[in-house]
């Protein structure tokens, strides 16, 4: 009846429609939900990559806001879309009772730079998936339009088509409360995810209504493509020419599939000439999968590192057949493996061979690989969509295991915790039987640590740049220190105690006072008026208020209060005269000092069993540690010296492109001596100073050193800047294992 919600709609078709309705509901939900948690997750990672790139501060702590507003609104946001879709469902069959009333009219408006990116990002989005689906779509639009009793149905109007979809993500977006650039990313990042996975949704969909009998007989062939597009679907593919039409629709997922044969195709071109008798009969199904089970279960068990490496073809075949005719009298036939298996083994074997290839040198890496080695062959001997979707959670977990032993080894043993929480979820891949809910979640359990170790890291790293900001801004201010004292140096040249003390402590008193509170400030004005005190630029009213105020601001940068109160006695506790400079006192006490002021100190100095000499604090204040050193360790220059040499042309190009480079750079250290290489992350670079400092993957400080040294080191070949390859380490495996199929295997 007109005038009822969604829901009541529904509910007024037949129990046949709902159930439909509802499964096909639960469908696209489970579907759905995994891609619109890798679209967050992508996006996660791709504001920490921003923010690494960024050389504002600000701009880093919005994308670091961004993220913490992304954690905590994502359920928010997935309930929000899960709810526009079970809306869309509900809304089945509306769209025609209205019909014949006139939309409004939009009122014309200009659009806001942000808001005109988010609506191009939408439109690409629906573009995108359009166009990786086109006829399969159609087919779900004839088959749930008649499901309802509608005409076909169109844009938004049919649930989970890319017009759908990118209405529910517009609706959920605000539960992210992310800014307008940000939200562009998102969506971005959902179309990445959302595309691949159309396709095999609209054909599950069409399956199901088909095994119910929803015009089974219906196809939809595929126009003129061009040429760059993307390959249609199956159930796009023109129906074979046989007498049984209606059986293509329910089996369109036992068609051949074309990467698997495309490989097995060259793999046997390059085998050309090759003789292979196969003894017995092929192994079933069901033989091997036993067979493939009992062996996992072996290598489950086996704690030699020998047997846990990565292990080639002919290995392969020869445990495998030794586990198929286990137990079997002398007599009796041999089992073999066919030849689509026997390939399977083969292009199994390769593709781990050239993963290990692409890992950075290390036995953690290929002992892991080694241990996932027959699982995955056993996915492969029983799913071949491994070889045909991209989007596998078995090509997943092992493309991401890959890539954690690879970034997070550095070149050398993997982290011990994620070695122990990667080796417990490899274990548990070899003791349960392989399901796409098994490589599911260990793909999330992969990714949970992963992301927990990736906010360590930053934690770390935002640790280390703080301090080495902190550093830069404490040796600015010493510099302008010692450009204020050697103003007045020039007019009063002070020696022994008093120069030490204003060389070695008192500077730092003023650079504290300047980080503090700037060099307009009165607490900076008062110590400078101290220091024309002591040396006797200004005449000294009260001496003992004086000597007070030197020892409260030498405790201040760390001195202790025993030596300061030595050394202020020293150069304050025996004033001759006003005005007369303080230098004359710096040995000894003067009998003429009678101020009643001056008794204190003098009682204190008289009191004293055997005070220090003059000699003995100015060699103590010269070894001091000064304030933000480390102990035993000398401070960086903060500016190139003078007196170094030029740049050649090399080092000059090579130097003005590093001023140019982001934050997060990666960059390869050569040793010369053993020739290992460390990759290490430029985590940030004073444009003042040309300081900097580089971390590993974990956060910690590796290296620091000047931008001129790091141009040199570059110019010599010791330090490469490592170039970020578009895509992952098992796509790259991927390429190179078709590459190496498509040449020839030389011949004798």
């Amino acid at each position: 009846m007109p005038g009822l919600d969604g829901p009541a709609t529904l509910q007024q078709k037949p129990m046949r429609v709902q159930r439909l309705v509802a499964d096909l509901h639960g469908l696209c939900a489970r579907r759905l939900e995994p891609a619109l948690v890798d679209a967050l997750d992508a996006l996660d990672e791709g504001l920490y990559q921003q923010a690494e790139r960024s050389r504002g501060h600000l701009e880093q702590q919005r994308c670091f806001d961004s993220r913490a507003m992304l954690r905590c609104n994502r359920s928010a946001f997935l309930r929000r879309v899960a709810e526009h879709v079970a809306g869309s469902f509900a809304r089945l069959g509306e769209a025609n009772e209205g019909g014949d009333t006139p939309a409004p009219v939009a009122s014309l408006s200009l659009l806001g730079r942000e808001e005109h990116e988010l609506n191009a990002a939408l439109e690409q989005l629906i573009s995108r998936g359009e166009a990786h689906t086109g006829p399969v779509l159609a087919e779900l639009s004839y088959r749930m339009a008649v499901l309802v009793g509608a005409p076909p149905l169109e844009g938004e109007a049919l649930p989970t088509s890319p017009p759908s979809l990118s209405a529910a993500v517009r609706h959920a977006i605000p539960a992210l409360d992310l800014p307008a650039d940000h939200q562009v990313l998102l969506v971005q990042a959902l179309e990445r995810k959302l595309a691949p996975i159309l396709p095999a949704l609209y054909e599950a969909a069409n399956a199901h209504l088909v095994t119910d009998g929803i015009l089974p007989h219906l196809r939809a062939f595929a126009g003129a493509r061009p040429a760059n597009a993307p390959p249609a679907p199956p159930s796009m593919k023109a129906p074979a020419s046989t007498g049984e039409p209606a059986k293509s629709a329910p089996v369109a997922s036992h068609e051949p599939i074309a990467v698997l044969e495309n490989l097995r195709d060259l793999l046997s071109r390059q085998r050309a000439g090759e003789a292979k008798v196969a003894t017995g009969h092929a192994a079933s199904s069901a033989e091997l999968e036993v067979a493939l089970g009992a062996l996992q279960q072996h290598l489950a068990q086996v704690t030699d590192r020998a047997s846990r490496e990565l292990r080639s073809a002919q290995r392969l075949r020869e445990e495998l057949l030794a586990h198929l005719n286990a137990g079997k009298p002398a007599g009796t036939p041999r089992t073999a493996l066919s030849p689509e298996q026997d390939d399977t083994v083969e292009l199994v074997a390769r593709l781990f061979e050239q993963l290990g290839q692409q890992l950075h040198p290390g036995p953690g890496a290929t002992t892991l690989l080694g241990d996932l080695q027959v699982p995955i062959l056993r996915v492969a001997m029983s799913d071949r969509g491994f070889f045909e979707q991209a989007e596998h959670p078995a090509r997943h977990l092992l493309g991401t295991l890959a890539e954690a032993t690879n970034d997070w080894g550095d070149g050398k043993d993997i982290d011990p915790d994620l070695a122990t929480q990667l080796s417990r979820l490899v274990a548990r891949a070899q003791r349960e039987a392989p399901s796409a809910g098994l490589y599911t979640s260990l793909l999330a359990d992969i990714r949970h640590h992963l992301a927990q170790l990736s906010r360590k890291a930053q934690v770390t790293e935002r640790r280390q740049v703080e301090a080495m900001q902190g550093r830069e801004r404490l040796h600015q201010a010493r510099e302008r220190a010692t450009e204020v004292l050697a103003a007045r140096f020039a007019e009063t040249t002070p020696r022994g105690l008093l120069r030490a003390l204003l060389d070695r402590a008192w500077s730092d008193v003023l650079a504290l006072a300047l980080l503090r509170h700037g060099e307009d400030s009165d607490a900076f004005n008062e110590r400078l008026r101290l220091t024309d005190q002591l040396l006797g630029r200004l005449p000294v009213d009260d001496s003992l208020g004086l000597r007070l105020a030197v020892e409260d601001h030498l405790q201040q940068i760390g001195m202790q209060a025993e030596e300061a109160e030595q050394v202020a006695q020293r150069l304050i506790g025996g004033e001759a005269a006003p005005g007369k400079s303080l230098e004359a006192a710096g040995n000894t006490v003067p009998a003429g000092a009678s101020a009643v002021a001056d008794m204190p100190a003098l009682a204190a100095y008289a009191l004293a069993a055997e005070p220090p000499s003059a000699t003995d604090l100015a060699l103590r204040l010269k070894q001091r540690q000064r304030l933000g050193e480390q102990r035993g360790q000398e401070p960086r220059p903060t500016a190139p010296q003078t007196s170094e040499a030029p740049l050649g042309p090399q080092e000059a190009r090579i130097h003005n492109r590093l001023r140019q480079l982001p934050f997060g750079s990666w960059f390869e250290f050569i040793d010369p001596q053993t020739g290992a290489v460390e990759r290490r992350k430029l985590a940030w670079f004073s444009p003042l100073s040309g300081n900097t400092l580089f971390v590993n993957r974990r956060g910690q400080r590796a290296t620091e050193m000047n931008l001129r040294e790091l141009a040199a080191a570059i110019a010599s070949g010791r330090v490469r800047e490592q170039v970020t390859p578009r895509d992952g380490l098992f796509d790259r495996a991927w390429r190179a294992l078709t590459g190496s199929l498509q040449r020839p295997t030389a011949r004798a």
